[in-house]
């Protein structure tokens, strides 16, 4: 027992440190961690690393999920109690559960949702297979775990440091510093929130609910674990059937009746083998004959009561909220009468950010995990709502009202785990043409109103965007298309609000190439002699 109880404790000290690591890398807000340590700790997500290696076919830098059916075709779904972080907040849910209850049992063997399981992961493999990317955003348990960490934890850690950095200033020390909150709209917000209350829910009262009855990756390396080498098995001969094991089965699989264990949903976590008193219970090989006695009893059921149908009916409407609430959050197109004699900004696209390539494989590839969103210096990537359709729900887009995109900076493919946004040389992404700036000549306030602006032309770093003469000795904008990036950098300063902007981005389709601003020869000044 004092073996079984190493193996826990050290998966559990394992579990917080891949937890700790992801974590680190969503609240990063002095951005000390450097870029090429996201993909060493994100590489052994599978999702992530499986769409990584589809786009890619590279197993030098996206093989992490062969090498998590490798561990476990060794000893069972060891990344679900220890490498995913979704699954690790489950166990932090059922561990405040188990402590606040006064329940000797907590757990019972339950029997295994077997439709709903392979339903979820059917699915999955079509939405993968079809670049249904909003669908795998929402069964993705990497990416489910993200959007806690860049909406709900994210915005914490810059509120609390921006309390101490004031409480230091204020003491004269320095050592930190205010960073710009913010936060996600109020829609994704809320559908986080309450994705989050759903798992916390289940898992405080039924463990690993969601990893056994929705999400795909445990149903595949469930599937993948009835292989393993290593597995949780019983000694029927020392087994007392008091239950103990079941109690603390997290996975709900232990059947004292049968003396059995479900492999497919036996997490590996070792609860059961640290609370057995009578060596009932032991982890090493199993032979094929034992393996079809034990997995036979919990084997396909394809019969459920009433009320199980009636909670997968619950399910199955839930996450259709979940994928089609943008469908509701359409924004309304009614003119201000006091902007009725401006042009409202109508894009063709709204630009996705520098190496998506384009927006149709965009939404096709991202996860919707929101690293590259916590990771942007400058947080234009905001998450899309109507902004692409349903297809690229909770997607980040380029949002020009809340900043612009650093002309220097490529963070955002730096971090992307599933290659969605591909890494550029700086030279090329500063040539990448996400979109082109659009002049509207009657909504400037040059023309409106007779005053100097002039905010879009100093903001442009390829002087796109310039001024020429107006009237009155009055400057106004004009744009060279030819040699814009559309980073956003002339509508974000734009002094008329949106969406009446005087000028502002309308995305491409497909990136394109833009042309070398001209560099201007400077005439040279010499002196014959010292000048003063």
């Amino acid at each position: 027992m004092r073996v079984f109880k190493v193996l826990k404790q050290s998966r559990v000290a394992l579990a917080l440190i891949f937890l700790l690591l992801t974590l680190a890398l969503f609240i990063d807000i002095y951005e000390v961690i450097a870029e090429e340590t996201f993909s060493k700790i994100l590489y052994l997500q599978f999702i992530p690393s499986l769409l990584s290696f589809i786009k890619s076919a590279s197993l030098v830098t996206a093989s992490g999920f062969i090498i998590i059916i490798l561990l476990t075709l060794l000893m069972g779904r060891f990344y679900c109690s220890t490498i995913c972080p979704l699954g690790v907040i489950q166990d932090a849910f059922s561990y405040i559960a188990k402590k606040r209850t006064k329940k000797r049992v907590f757990f019972k063997y339950k029997k295994p949702q077997t439709i709903w399981r392979y339903s979820f992961l059917i699915i999955m493999i079509v939405a993968i297979a079809g670049g249904f990317g909003f669908i795998v955003a929402w069964l993705d348990p990497y990416s489910i775990a993200g959007r806690f960490f860049s909406y709900l934890v994210e915005p914490v850690a810059m509120a609390i440091n921006n309390a101490m950095a004031g409480l230091l200033q204020n003491r004269g020390n320095y050592a930190m510093h205010h960073v710009k909150f913010y936060h996600a709209a109020w829609l994704p917000l809320s559908l986080t929130l309450a994705m989050l209350l759903f798992i916390g829910i289940a898992s405080y009262k039924r463990g690993r609910f969601f990893c056994n009855v929705i999400c795909p990756v445990g149903t595949f390396l469930g599937l993948t674990s009835k292989a393993a080498i290593l597995k949780v098995k019983f000694n029927p001969g020392k087994c007392t059937k008091c239950g103990s094991c079941a109690s603390v089965c997290k996975s709900e699989c232990i059947s004292i009746k049968n003396q059995s264990i479900d492999t497919s949903r036996c997490v590996t976590c070792f609860n059961c083998l640290t609370v057995c008193e009578d060596a009932a219970l032991d982890f090493g090989s199993i032979k094929s004959k034992a393996a079809k006695k034990s997995i036979k009893p919990e084997g396909l059921v394809v019969s459920a009561h009433k009320t199980d149908k009636e909670r997968r009916k619950l399910l199955v409407t839930g996450m259709a909220l979940m994928a089609g609430s943008s469908i509701y959050a359409l924004k309304k197109n009614k003119l201000a009468p006091s902007h009725a004699g401006l042009t409202r900004n109508e894009r063709d696209y709204y630009p996705v950010p520098p190496g998506a390539i384009s927006v149709s494989r965009f939404n096709k590839s991202c996860t919707a995990c929101s690293l590259c969103v916590s990771a942007c210096p400058t947080h234009v990537l905001q998450l899309s709502i109507t902004e692409y359709g349903l297809s690229g729900f909770l997607q980040p887009f380029m949002d020009y009202e809340t900043n612009y995109c650093n002309f220097d900076c490529h963070k955002c493919a730096e971090v992307c785990p599933t290659g969605a946004i591909l890494p550029l040389a700086i030279d090329e992404k500063q040539q990448t043409q996400l979109g082109v700036a659009v002049f509207l000549h009657n909504n400037c306030i040059v023309v409106s109103e007779g005053t100097d602006c002039g905010a879009c032309s100093e903001h442009c770093p390829t002087k796109a965007v310039h001024m020429i003469p107006y009237k009155n000795g009055l400057m106004i904008p004009e744009v060279d298309q030819s040699i814009c990036i559309g980073c956003g950098a002339c509508e974000y300063p734009c002094p008329v609000p949106s969406p009446y902007r005087a000028i502002y981005v309308n995305g491409n389709s497909t990136h394109k190439l833009a042309e070398k601003p001209k560099v201007e020869e400077q005439s040279s000044v010499s002196f014959d002699d010292f000048p003063f």
